[in-house]
């Protein structure tokens, strides 16, 4: 649902109408506003950081704080910010067009300026006067008053057209990747992707995919709900409602947050619940449930665990299995965030006479150094991350298609080394949050060349619902792959793997 005007400006003269019903502004631009207002200066701020490579959902808290931003200023900002990170693609064709020159012979400062205005246009609720007036203002303040000019013009030019117009204007004509690419502003080679993927896991046939690739793409482009998980005996979804949870229907850990400062809630202060995407919780919890042999070592392995979600859920589950866990990161920093997530389980495991270790290794080297050690592991693969675009809306701006095959020799090499290190009888879960064949089954695919000491498990019988139902529409297996418009969750894809006793 588009955000309500947050202008801050009752009283200020709504403007004349322009063609076709769009709203104009009668001020002219030293009329207008001298400076930005804090919500959308913050906005601007974060497009600036993202640019300079920071991640927004880890950024934007801080530069909310620091601007002193109210609930609903706050609102409004995350709305304006993420949303035209999102919507940059299509934003930049409409630019183009109302500017007359490519986006790259526009100062970077100036086009994040107008990408903002345009969303506040084409995309929120925000009456054109007070968006081109405010936009005005913040070129001003972050470029100066000649650059105002020139985005005081496009302004004017893209609030002549409806959102729908400009879909017609700029959207290519003849090319089905090509259009969807502009109109659902996704670059064009993760559009092709994607098809590719619902295809491949037999999500759509070659008679539904241009439907189901268009809820994909819709879906991406829905800002994701906050879910928290309860980490199992830690925690309960019971006392996520009573802080204002809504408890989920996918995840029987799970609860839905609406509105509010997830970080206000005591159990996710204390580390005993979390924000964690229900698709990431059900895995972890599919791995823990599926039977392993009489035996096997109650040990059990997290691969590849930064920044620690999942081993947050694995360890806790580990604990209630009387299990102990070790989890392996590569990176200090990385390993530092998995030690501070698992702190309440270490504790407990602890007074249970159980062995939480969190190491830093590289997770490629474990199968060797410690083979048929675990009874179940886990492989969170490092990967492009297509699945979860929704969440992290600047990650389809930064990836490339060499990115495939830069992480696809990791991935390969984590899976084998997990399948050295897991016992006979034992399991071991390969977990993506793409849907990318390029890193799910074709990767499971060659892992398991010349190896018949490897059986791959059914797991769909182990993703179930709150209800304790099997959750619906996980396609034909083995494997499974979760999907935004289909389950609600981000597309991780799942294969459960057992070394034969």
């Amino acid at each position: 649902m588009p955000a309500p005007d947050s202008s801050r400006q009752p009283g200020r003269p709504r403007g004349r109408s322009g063609p076709r019903g769009s709203q104009r502004s009668a001020q002219k631009p030293s009329e207008r506003a001298k400076h930005a207002e804090p919500a959308r200066f913050a906005a601007y701020t974060l497009l600036r950081a993202v640019d300079d490579g920071a991640y927004a959902n880890l950024e934007f808290p801080a530069i909310i704080r620091r601007h002193r931003l109210d609930s609903r200023d706050a609102a409004f900002a995350t709305e304006l910010a993420f949303g035209t990170l999102r919507m940059q693609g299509f934003y930049d064709a409409v630019i183009e067009r109302a500017a007359g020159r490519p986006t790259s012979k526009i100062d970077a400062g100036v086009l994040d300026v107008l990408r903002l205005g345009a969303h506040q246009l084409l995309g929120m609720r925000v009456p054109a006067h007070a968006a081109a007036d405010q936009t005005v203002g913040l070129a001003r303040t972050v470029s100066g008053a000649g650059a105002s000019g020139f985005v005081n013009a496009v302004m004017r030019r893209v609030s002549e057209r409806t959102r729908d117009e400009w879909v017609s204007e700029v959207v290519p004509e003849g090319g089905a990747t090509a259009a969807l690419a502009v109109e659902y502003s996704h670059p064009e080679w993760v559009v092709s992707a994607l098809r590719g993927a619902l295809l491949g896991h037999g999500r759509a046939t070659a008679e539904t995919v241009d439907s189901e690739l268009r809820a994909l793409l819709e879906s991406d482009n829905t800002p994701a709900k906050v879910s928290l998980v309860a980490r199992p005996g830690l925690a309960t979804v019971d006392e996520l409602v009573d802080a204002g949870a809504t408890a989920s229907e996918t995840s029987p850990f799970g609860a839905v947050l609406d509105g509010g400062d997830p970080g206000a809630i005591p159990a996710i202060r204390d580390r005993r619940a979390a924000v964690q995407d229900e698709g990431s919780q059900l895995l972890a919890v599919a791995l823990a449930t599926a039977p392993v042999a009489d035996g096997v070592p109650r040990r059990w392995l997290d691969l590849c665990a930064g920044p620690g979600g999942k081993s947050g859920v694995l360890g806790a589950l580990a604990l209630e299995a009387g299990a102990d866990l070790v989890a392996v990161e590569v990176s200090e920093h990385r390993a530092d965030l998995v030690r501070s997530t698992l702190e309440p389980v270490a504790a407990r495991s602890a007074e249970a006479d159980l062995d939480l270790e969190v190491r830093t290794a590289d997770g490629r080297e474990i199968g060797e150094a410690e083979p048929a050690a675990y009874g179940r592991v886990l492989v969170d693969a490092p990967c492009t991350g297509l699945g979860a675009l929704r969440r992290r809306p600047e990650a389809r701006w930064r990836r490339q298609p060499g990115d495939l095959a830069q992480l696809g020799p990791l991935q390969r090499d984590l899976l084998r080394s997990a399948l050295d290190a897991v016992a006979p009888g034992g399991l071991v879960g390969y977990a993506t949050c793409s849907p990318h064949p390029a890193e799910t089954t074709f990767v499971v695919r060659d892992a398991l060349k010349k190896r018949d000491d490897i059986e791959v498990v059914d797991a769909r019988e182990y993703f179930r619902d709150a209800a304790g139902e099997v959750l619906h529409d996980l396609g034909d297996g083995p494997e499974v792959q979760l999907w935004p418009h289909v389950h609600g969750t981000d597309a991780m894809f799942f294969t459960l793997l057992r070394k034969k006793a």
